[in-house]
């Protein structure tokens, strides 16, 4: 029994230097501008790996140089509540919880339909039925959260790697304000393969800076930010365009930090 109890001990001690990390980490980022996230550095392997070379595109610029066009509809696009929450927003999540449920249950049943029409054509030579599509899973993340993931955290999707995003959530929250959350999210989120920050993603899709970006420019890139990798080989596609009109009406509704 001791030497179980020894290695819960060492455990929880491992757990709590781990957190203390953390927050030594966090802290450091009241002063000190973080040069790349656990993201970036996946990203940075993969694509060397992959490919044999490496593009990468970032400079960081500081809050008042990123203009607030792109702020105003990063907010809006990701999270309309970013200035009043406290790093999570539970409606939101329950709201993303509530519809992957139901996008579940419809995948389900299209797939136990499907079952049926293949066994009562097995005896004849026709084509099977196409097999259901996977249901489509909506996050319900905050700024904050996907800050906190892209930071430290691996892409894997457990309770545990959960569990710790909540934890760095309410760390960064308790340490950082909301204006030096956002800034570093600018300035490291993925705009595009091997793009990170809205320096570089201004650059790569306008060729002008981050400061200049119109209304309308800033909307298409708060367009591309959940799948940045496939808009950015479709930047003019009908989606985006249309995406990018909801979102510009809806700037002045934005709360900035």
């Amino acid at each position: 029994m001791r030497p179980l109890l020894r290695w819960l001990g060492l455990l929880a001690m491992a757990g709590l230097l781990l957190q203390l990390f953390f927050v030594a980490r966090i802290a450091a980022m009241l002063v000190i501008d973080p040069q790349s996230t656990a993201f970036e550095r996946s990203e940075a392997w993969r694509v060397s790996t992959e490919k044999g070379s490496l593009r990468w595109r970032q400079k960081w610029t500081s809050y008042g140089q990123i203009a607030d066009n792109l702020k105003r509809a990063v907010i809006v696009s990701e999270d309309d509540g970013f200035a009043n929450h406290d790093g999570v927003d539970w409606n939101a999540l329950e709201k993303a919880w509530q519809k992957n449920a139901k996008a579940e249950e419809q995948a389900a049943k299209a797939q136990t339909k499907n079952s049926a029409k293949s066994n009562t054509k097995a005896a004849t030579t026709q084509a099977p039925s196409k097999p259901a599509k996977p249901p489509k899973v909506v996050g319900g993340s905050t700024i904050t959260q996907q800050l906190a993931k892209n930071l430290f955290l691996s892409g894997e999707r457990t309770l545990l790697r959960k569990g710790q995003e909540f934890v760095l959530t309410l760390l960064l929250e308790a340490l950082l304000d909301k204006q030096r959350i956002l800034e570093i999210y600018l300035n490291s989120v993925e705009w595009g393969e091997g793009v990170f920050g809205a320096e570089a993603a201004a650059q790569h899709y306008y060729r002008k800076s981050a400061a200049q970006l119109s209304a309308y420019e800033a909307a298409r890139l708060a367009v591309i930010l959940p799948r940045p990798k496939y808009f950015e080989k479709l930047p003019n596609s009908s989606y985006v365009a249309g995406r990018a009109e909801v979102i510009v009406s809806r700037l002045n509704s934005a709360e900035l930090p």
